[in-house]
């Protein structure tokens, strides 16, 4: 039996036609997590220092950084020439986050 290596196995489950396209779809992810992890100390410094501590802090963390990661992240498709896969990443996403909040499961696929 044939073992299939990480990039092997990421090419399969995305349905990406060379290993080339997987690690450019890595290096989206990467370029966007650094991109969002550098945005996320003057983003929240708006809130001040006081707040740091607070659960409103972790609260609007999540809630401003989880939209900006989404937005950098089709930025970077777009530049990377990848954005078709990702903007159906995307959809896919809030789709499950749409079935998360609504509790609704979408039976269509």
């Amino acid at each position: 039996m044939e073992e299939k290596n990480f990039f092997e196995k990421l090419k399969k489950r995305w349905q990406l036609n060379s290993l080339f396209q997987v690690v450019v779809v890595l290096l989206v992810f990467a370029c966007t997590g650094f991109t969002v992890l550098f945005l996320k100390r003057p983003i929240l410094g708006l809130l001040g220092e006081e707040a740091r501590n607070s659960i409103l802090y972790s609260f609007l963390y999540y809630l401003l950084i989880l939209p900006l990661y989404q937005v950098v992240l089709l930025v970077y498709a777009f530049l990377f020439g990848q954005f078709k896969f990702f903007w159906a990443f995307e959809k896919r996403f809030f789709k499950r986050m749409q079935q998360i909040f609504t509790g609704k499961k979408d039976n269509s696929q």
